[in-house]
């Protein structure tokens, strides 16, 4: 006997977060609470299998795998040291000068890698060691490392932007590629300027100075990685082709400068590459499609609309809604990974958001920053945990040290919300 639709989302959300408190994979969590709440309502599990075959049935989601390929080849075929030296030539010579090179060199490198946790393992493996060696406290080296990375996640090419346009109703890719650069840059002028206040606090040293000469040779040697993120948005913004021809391109690209320009990478560690690839794919794809599963559960026990009454239920000013749609989504940052969230709340969420006069990309990119500074936090903060790894220091020294740079995030995110330009300049000055 089927169960009342109160009653099978009480089993739907319970289960759910009681797997998660017992530290279950996400993709178990999520499909296990499907399934149970199918089963519930008298559903045949054949449905379930329907769904999640479905969920990854999208040509948008083509893209997904060349991205994740190309960020790691070139993460591997020795791009993080050259544009450690560009970002270097930029900015060294400020106060807490390899502060900023750290941050720079994420904006860039994210543009590449598109994943926080790449830029983090590839960047905080030279950058930490080499700011303690310069005096900089280890645990101070850690934050800014960690809290730069999130800017490759607003940086394109970022495969959670697809994975959001997806979700969000197939939503233009390069719209939400071109909104994201100015939210990223924000977002590293936020970081430098916090790095600053606490580099001239602390007494941390300059870089050498600033040198036009060194500033075009590091160009020079590193414009052949940056040369792929032009590729990628001029080709897909330019519509000369679709976003999983771009990033198709963009690997076959990314193999050339790898293994001939840089020569940073042999066949044996490319095919290692890879199966690195292959294991994070595995897992982007088991997220999608079991989240496809909660989502359509979610949609046919009519929750969008009941969360939209209960939030409207609080208050009806557009500010008090948008900041209440922000803190649900670093909540759920707290206790869930980046792409669930994107997958689960945005088919919730996106409607309440466009109710009260947000763009869809402009919730795009609030969405990928709120769930960037979940990646920071505990209990389930993976690139917490991976910097503090890095790092070699205890999580909560990290959590500590970075907590002048959550307010920073905090302060651009709240920009990002109430300032649609930010987002929206960029897409609409190319259309």
């Amino acid at each position: 006997m089927a169960v009342s639709n109160s009653t099978a989302i009480a089993i739907l959300l319970i289960s759910f977060l009681v797997m998660i408190l017992l530290r279950f994979p996400i993709a178990f969590a999520v499909a296990i609470s499907s399934c149970i709440c199918l089963v519930s309502q008298g559903t045949s599990l054949s449905t379930l299998c329907q769904f999640m075959v479905k969920g990854i049935s999208s040509f948008s989601l083509m893209a997904v795998p060349f991205f994740i390929t190309m960020g790691v080849i070139m993460g591997k075929g020795g791009i993080s040291e050259k544009l450690i030296a560009f970002a270097d030539a930029c900015v060294g010579w400020m106060t807490g000068g390899m502060a900023m090179v750290n941050i720079v060199a994420s904006y860039f490198f994210g543009g590449i890698s598109g994943s926080a946790a790449a830029d983090t393992a590839s960047l905080g493996t030279i950058l930490i060691p080499m700011m303690v060696d310069q005096g900089y406290d280890d645990d101070f080296s850690t934050a800014v490392t960690i809290t730069s990375s999130c800017e490759g996640l607003l940086v394109p090419p970022s495969h959670n932007m697809v994975i959001y346009a997806t979700s969000a109703g197939g939503l233009s890719v390069g719209a939400l590629f071109l909104a994201g650069y100015i939210p990223g840059a924000l977002l590293a002028i936020s970081l430098m300027i916090g790095s600053f206040i606490i580099s001239k606090r602390r007494h941390y040293p300059k870089g050498e100075k600033f040198s036009i000469k060194r500033f075009f040779k590091q160009l020079g040697i590193s414009i052949w990685a940056l040369a792929a993120i032009i590729i990628v948005v001029i080709g897909v913004v330019g519509g000369v082709f679709t976003a999983t021809e771009s990033a198709a391109i963009a690997v076959l690209y990314s193999i050339f400068v790898s293994m001939v320009i840089y020569k940073g990478m042999t066949w044996k560690s490319f095919w290692n590459a890879l199966e690195e690839c292959i294991n994070t794919l595995s897992i982007v794809l088991i997220l999608i499609s079991t989240s496809a599963v909660f989502g359509n559960c979610l949609t046919r026990l009519h929750v969008p609309d009941l969360a939209a009454n209960a939030i409207t239920g609080v208050s009806t000013n557009p500010i008090v809604i948008a900041l209440l749609l922000n803190l649900i989504l670093l909540l759920l940052g707290c206790i869930m990974d980046m792409a669930p969230i994107i997958l689960i709340a945005t088919p919730i969420l996106l409607p309440i958001a466009t109710s009260i006069g947000l763009d869809p990309i402009q919730f795009g990119i609030m969405v990928i920053l709120n769930c960037g500074i979940g990646l920071l936090t505990p209990p389930v903060g993976a690139v917490l945990f991976i910097g503090s790894a890095v790092g070699k220091v205890k999580m909560e020294k990290v959590v500590k040290a970075t907590l002048p740079f959550y307010l920073c995030m905090i302060i651009t995110l709240l920009l990002i919300t109430f300032i649609p330009g930010i987002s929206m300049m960029l897409p609409s000055l190319f259309k």
